[in-house]
């Protein structure tokens, strides 16, 4: 189960510009947040959440879907492929920011040049 107050401390602290258009903000959210009171806090801030239960990704799976992963997962999975980012060799944070910052243009260069 996640911390529900860091989120409305969270959502409080964000500023979310929307479309004059749009009337909601939708906010995708993993299984820890269902609750009654996490769609209370969404819907004071105008927001409609999106939580699907571990029981609805399961049966998908079995179903023969391919599983759904959220971008920052995939970004997390592909960084973790650096062996230096992993581990963390580096003391200095700027050292670790430039490793970070290669990895992330060479992951982006083979996603745009495949083969």
């Amino acid at each position: 189960m996640h911390d529900i107050h860091g989120l409305e401390e969270l959502l409080d602290s964000q500023q979310i510009t929307r479309p004059y258009w749009a009337t909601s903000v939708n906010l995708c959210l993993d299984a820890g947040y269902i609750s009654p009171d996490t769609q209370g806090i969404l819907a004071n801030h105008g927001m409609t959440g999106h939580i699907r239960p571990r029981k609805q990704e399961k049966a998908e799976k079995q179903a023969g879907k391919k599983a759904r992963r959220w971008a920052v997962e995939r970004s997390h999975s592909w960084q973790n492929r650096y062996r230096r980012l992993l581990i963390r060799w580096e003391k200095r944070p700027e050292l670790y920011l430039a490793w970070l910052h290669l990895a992330c243009a060479i992951t982006t260069l083979a996603a745009l040049f495949p083969g």
